[in-house]
């Protein structure tokens, strides 16, 4: 953390791509601290692919910490490269992105454009980081080498309600590779998982869109207590527009979208 604390404090000014996940709270409390309110500046970038309640939590802590914030609308739905949900969709929803916070950057005098990019994530499929590579974003936290592991302890140590919330990434992640990506989908997506959690689901959660099927992931310790809910949780699927509900015995594990796209 001193080395992310060092880091910052070489920068002129800062604009953070900020979803109120895991890292870009911590990287956006940190630039408060370190620049101050008038040096860096918080941004979200809102579309049908970002869930409300992340939106909420985001919200909370840039209000808790006095983080300056800022919202602006994308517009990856419109990109048809993005729509047709390759496996390298996200290297256009972040170039979506990164276009609009870039000029926003210019437009306010800030300086440098950050991530919340962390060492673990170099080693995971992440084609959206050629976007901001190309973009010319830089992500400390990576920079310092800090991992996930790490960050949660940082964030706890400074009091963020994120430092043991799950992996948070965008509703689309969860459109099987191929399959088109529309509101309708993605609302169904949040609606099946924001009703899981209501159920009392805590951890990794993924409710997977296989088209006709929805497909729930969960922490292996959660899988019997699910299956001792199929039928309510099926009911409640179908109700949402779901031919089918499976339960994953494996449970959750990233990338497992990948698994069924391979040849």
């Amino acid at each position: 953390m001193e080395s992310l604390r060092a880091l910052i404090r070489e920068l002129p000014s800062v604009l953070l791509g900020y979803s109120g996940g895991v890292d870009s709270a911590l990287l956006a409390v940190v630039l408060r601290q370190e620049l101050g309110k008038d040096r860096m500046l918080a941004a979200i970038g809102r579309s049908a692919s970002y869930p409300d309640a992340q939106w909420q939590v985001a919200r909370d802590v840039a209000a808790r910490f006095d983080i300056p914030l800022v919202e602006i609308a994308t517009h990856e739905l419109e990109d048809a490269n993005y729509l047709a949900n390759p496996t390298n969709r996200c290297f256009y929803c972040k170039t979506e992105l990164w276009h609009r916070l870039v000029a926003l950057a210019r437009e306010r005098g800030l300086s440098v454009v950050c991530d919340g990019t962390n060492a673990d994530d170099l080693r995971e499929h992440r084609p959206g980081k050629a976007a901001g590579m190309a973009a010319g974003v830089r992500s400390p936290l990576a920079e310092v080498g800090l991992t996930k592991t790490e960050i949660r302890a940082a964030s706890r140590e400074l009091g963020l309600r994120t430092w043991d919330a799950p992996a948070a990434p965008c509703l689309s992640s969860r459109v099987q590779y191929g399959l088109s990506i529309t509101p309708s989908r993605l609302k169904q997506v949040e609606e099946s998982e924001a009703y899981l959690r209501e159920l009392g689901v805590a951890g990794d959660l993924r409710v997977r869109h296989l088209g006709g099927n929805a497909r729930v992931e969960v922490e292996p310790s959660w899988v019997p207590w699910i299956e001792a809910r199929r039928a309510v949780i099926t009911a409640h699927l179908t109700a949402l527009g779901f031919a089918q509900v499976e339960i994953d015995p494996r449970g959750y594990r990233r990338g497992s979208l990948l698994e069924r796209s391979s040849p």
